[in-house]
């Protein structure tokens, strides 16, 4: 068969004109599938920004649904310079002078000077065990001893020694390791002889008094290190261990440690330094106040979703996503049906409507806040405002575990908008299949029409060459008559 460079060059016709208008005719189905499925891809989109809203309106009715949010208590200082505090819902509401005399701190103690913080303390090898105790000194008015008793809760720390970690870097580097609750330093004071091994217990308090003392053949190191309570010690005291020491509307108190957590019910102090402060415990209505806020904020935002998925342009004449969605439709429905309808009353006192904290509907649907009225229901009924919202311990009542529920029933296995957008994605899938074989068909029927066009213009282009042999051939007789 001849070859043909280009479609239609052998029968001087536009066959490569026609066989385009033909694919596009042959594709004009395939339009038709494309856009079909745009229109349900735009619309799972629009399902998603509902599915967002939902998402956000559930985490806001959650939050109000949980009836330790209206147990919450908060604790504020007069003088966040001497403490700070921090409440739970066991607090108890009140007001608490308190005056913090010393503040609990570590036990530290340094060893006398080393010109070498390198060279070995003496020479032998052995054990320092650091122990861990209360230490109370002797009380000559009562007529009671000195005394040391170990603290039980606390192993000592025990470090072999010899000659390679006798020194100051090598006993700091031993204890570091050891991870007993002890730090180890060295500190240069300048003098001639500077370098001074520092040991500080990791825990402050009375009962993390140290005790030092070093076994083996190491005499040097003993002489150099030991540090008893009750006895001789080589050590120099730099800080001793003591609690921290408050009254609470004028009784003692007493902690190990700078954050008092016994004191008060309910309520962790957090010491800064000694004097005087007023602590106040009140319910935290505040919290209270802003989830009710974001309540309002995430059903408005569902609305306004809803309305720019519906709307409807009449210069234009087109629709949104969504527009006669019944989907939509339903899922707004109930939603308001169950902000409208009345929670049970089993008492005068308690609230049953959101109207009675402020919370009220609009001409345009949307919710508004009268914020004095609910500080108002806040400061005089906040168990109603509880159970408006988390209903009892007991039971699912209430409008925040209500829709929490609404909206996980919307969304969740067999809620109408999961079996839509389940219902679309199925139907998207389906025609991304018959547009791959109707695609492949019309590829084949394209395939064939350009043999077809091909076969025809071998053709024309021969019987073209044969005309032309021919004319030629009688022009020849007819010029030799």
């Amino acid at each position: 068969m001849a070859s043909i460079s280009s479609l239609g060059v052998g029968s001087n016709l536009d066959l490569s004109g026609l066989l385009k208008s033909l694919e596009n005719s042959e594709k004009q189905p395939l339009l038709g599938l494309k856009a079909q499925a745009d229109s349900y891809t735009t619309k799972l989109s629009a399902y998603g920004k509902l599915q967002d809203a939902l998402a956000a309106l559930k985490t806001a009715s959650t939050k109000l649904g949980n009836l330790d949010l209206f147990q919450g208590a908060k604790a504020s200082s007069s003088f966040t310079t001497v403490l700070t505090a921090s409440a739970t819902s066991s607090a108890v509401a009140g007001n608490y002078a308190i005056k913090v005399s010393q503040l609990a701190q570590a036990h530290s103690l340094a060893t006398a000077g080393q010109v070498d913080p390198k060279a070995a303390i003496g020479t032998g090898a052995g054990n320092i065990t650091i122990d861990f105790g209360t230490f109370t000194p002797a009380d000559a008015v009562l007529g009671t001893p000195a005394s040391y008793v170990l603290n039980a809760s606390r192993k000592p720390v025990v470090i072999a020694y010899d000659a390679s970690n006798s020194s100051l870097e090598g006993i700091r580097d031993a204890v570091n390791a050891a991870k007993g609750g002890v730090t180890a330093s060295i500190v240069n004071d300048g003098s001639g002889t500077p370098n001074r091994l520092v040991l500080t217990s990791d825990e402050t308090g009375e009962p993390s008094s140290m005790k030092i003392s070093v076994s083996g053949s190491n005499t040097d190191l003993g002489n150099f290190l030991t540090h008893d309570p009750l006895g001789a010690s080589a050590m120099k005291e730099t800080s001793a261990a003591q609690n921290a020491k408050l009254t609470v509307n004028g009784l003692d108190i007493s902690s190990a440690t700078n954050t008092v957590s016994e004191s008060l019910q309910g309520v962790t102090l957090s010491l800064v330094k000694a004097g005087e402060s007023t602590l106040t415990v009140a319910r935290d209505t505040a919290s209270i106040s802003t989830a009710v806020n974001a309540f309002i904020t995430a059903y408005n935002a569902l609305l306004s979703t809803g309305k720019a998925l519906t709307a409807y342009d009449p210069d234009t004449k087109t629709g949104s996503p969504l527009t006669g969605d019944s989907t939509l439709r339903i899922l707004q429905v109930r939603i308001r049906e169950a902000l409208i309808t009345p929670q049970a009353a089993g008492s005068s006192s308690d609230l049953t409507m959101l109207s009675d904290i402020g919370v009220s509907f609009q001409k345009d649907g949307t919710l508004a806040l009268d914020a004095t009225k609910l500080e108002k229901a806040l400061s005089t009924n906040l168990e109603g405002v509880g159970k408006l919202f988390g209903g009892t311990a007991t039971d699912k009542a209430g409008f925040g575990k209500q829709l929490t529920a609404l909206t996980e029933s919307l969304t969740g296995k067999g809620g109408s908008l999961l079996v839509a957008t389940e219902g679309l994605t199925a139907s998207i899938k389906k025609l991304d299949l018959q547009y791959d074989a109707m695609e492949t068909r019309i590829n084949s029927t394209v395939d064939r029409y350009r043999a077809q066009f091909t076969q025809l213009d071998v053709l024309m282009s021969k019987m073209n060459n044969t005309k032309a042999y021919l004319t030629s051939q009688f022009d020849a007789m007819n010029a030799g008559k």
